[in-house]
C-alpha cells in the first residue's frame, strides 16, 4: 500500500457511494495490487459456509472451491443445496458437501454441529453470511424475531459448538459477513429484537448486523489464547438475490454501480484464504481488503459500552443456551475489549 493509495481510500471512504459501489472494489483493487482470489492454495482446508447457494456466499464457496478448499455449505433448501454442490464439483478441484439446516432455528444449528463433528476432525474456517432482509415480522422455532435469530443467536451457538473443531485445527478462522448497514444502527440489547407491532425489517437488519460486529470483536479477544483468528467484514453494495427481493427500489436507482457477487465476496474469500494479514491480526471489520472504523456517528460510538457489550453477550447466552466446557470461566465472563471503535 503507498502513500497515495492511503490517500485515495480515504476520500473514498469519506464519500459513501462510490466507496460501497463497484467503483471503490475497481480502484482499492488496482491501486493496492491484490492477489486474484483464484491464487490461493487451500488444499486441505474445510470451510463451513452458511447461507451459500446464492449470492455473496454462492461467490465465496465457488472462490474457495476453486482453490481446492473442502468446502461445506449449510442451507435451508435441500434440492437447491445438492444442485450447487453439485455445479461447484464441476468447476473446481475442491470437495463440496451440504449439512440442511435454518440457521435461526437452534435445533438445527445443534445438528449442524454434530454432522460436521461427524464428517470432519477440524475446521479451519467458519463463514456466517446466511441471513436475510426480511420485510413481515416472524419468530423461529424457539419463539426469537427471525432476524435475531438467523443473525445473531444461531451464529453465536454455532460457534461455540465448533470451538472443538476450530481448536483443532492451527490459526483457524470464523469471519461474519456483516453489512455497510449497520452504521446506521446504534448497539442497543434492548431493541435489538423487534416485536410485531411496528416491525421494521431493514431496522431489524440493520441492528442484527450491528451486533454481529460487536460479538465478533468480543470472540476475537475471548478465542485469542486459541490462536483462532475472528473477524467482520460488508461486501458493499453488491447485486444479489438478496438485495433483488427485499430491496428492489434500492437496485433500480443503484443499478449500473452495484458490484457483482465475486467483488462483493472478494474480501471475505481473501480473509478466508490469505494467510497474511488475516491471521496476524483479529477483531477487526473489514471493507476491501482494508479494517475499517465501526462508527460512523458519535451516537453509535455512545452506544458501545461495556456494559451494552456485556448486556449483549450474556442475552446471548441466555437464548442459545451455551456453555464452552473448555474453559473455566464457561463464557460468564464476557471480553469487553472495544478494538474497532
Amino acid at each position: 500500500m503507498t502513500p497515495f493509495a492511503d490517500l485515495v481510500d480515504r476520500a473514498l471512504e469519506l464519500m459513501v457511494v462510490p466507496s460501497f459501489t463497484r467503483i471503490g472494489y475497481e480502484v482499492r483493487s488496482r491501486l493496492d495490487h491484490w492477489t486474484p482470489v483464484g491464487g490461493y492454495e487451500a488444499g486441505g482446508r474445510v470451510v463451513v459456509i452458511t447461507g451459500a447457494t446464492s449470492g455473496l456466499g454462492l461467490a465465496t464457496a465457488r472462490a474457495l472451491v476453486a482453490d481446492d478448499a473442502t468446502v461445506e455449505i449449510v442451507a435451508r433448501d435441500p434440492a437447491k443445496a445438492a444442485s450447487v454442490c453439485d455445479e461447484l464439483r464441476d468447476e473446481g478441484p475442491g470437495e463440496v458437501g451440504f449439512v440442511v439446516a435454518d440457521t435461526g432455528d437452534l435445533d438445527a444449528v445443534r445438528h449442524v454441529a454434530d454432522e460436521l463433528g461427524r464428517r470432519h476432525g477440524k475446521i479451519d474456517v467458519l463463514i456466517h453470511n446466511a441471513g436475510a432482509l426480511d420485510k413481515e415480522y416472524a419468530a423461529s422455532a424457539q419463539g426469537i424475531e427471525r432476524t435475531v435469530a438467523s443473525q445473531v443467536v444461531g451464529p453465536f451457538l454455532l460457534t461455540g459448538l465448533l470451538l472443538p473443531l476450530l481448536r483443532a485445527t492451527p490459526r483457524s478462522r470464523v469471519l461474519w459477513v456483516s453489512s455497510g448497514g449497520m452504521y446506521s444502527q446504534p448497539l442497543s440489547v434492548a431493541a435489538l429484537e423487534m416485536g410485531p407491532e411496528g416491525y421494521d425489517g431493514t431496522v431489524a437488519y440493520a441492528r442484527a448486523k450491528r451486533a454481529q460486529v460487536t460479538l465478533a470483536e468480543m470472540w476475537a479477544e475471548y478465542l485469542a489464547p486459541d490462536q483462532i483468528a475472528v473477524h467482520a467484514m460488508h461486501p458493499g453494495w453488491a447485486d444479489t438475490p438478496g438485495v433483488r427481493r427485499s430491496l428492489p427500489t434500492f437496485r433500480r436507482v443503484t443499478g449500473p454501480l452495484l458490484r457483482s457477487p465475486a467483488q462483493g465476496a472478494d474480501t471475505l474469500v481473501w480473509l478466508a484464504a490469505d494467510d497474511g494479514e488475516p491471521l496476524d491480526t483479529t477483531g477487526k471489520f473489514w471493507l476491501d481488503r482494508r479494517a475499517r472504523t465501526i462508527h460512523r456517528t458519535s451516537a453509535t460510538r455512545r452506544s458501545d459500552a461495556a456494559d451494552e457489550r456485556r448486556r449483549l453477550w450474556d442475552w446471548c447466552l441466555e437464548r442459545s443456551g451455551f456453555t464452552d466446557g473448555a474453559r473455566e470461566r464457561h463464557l460468564t465472563d464476557p471480553p469487553l475489549g472495544t478494538h474497532g471503535a
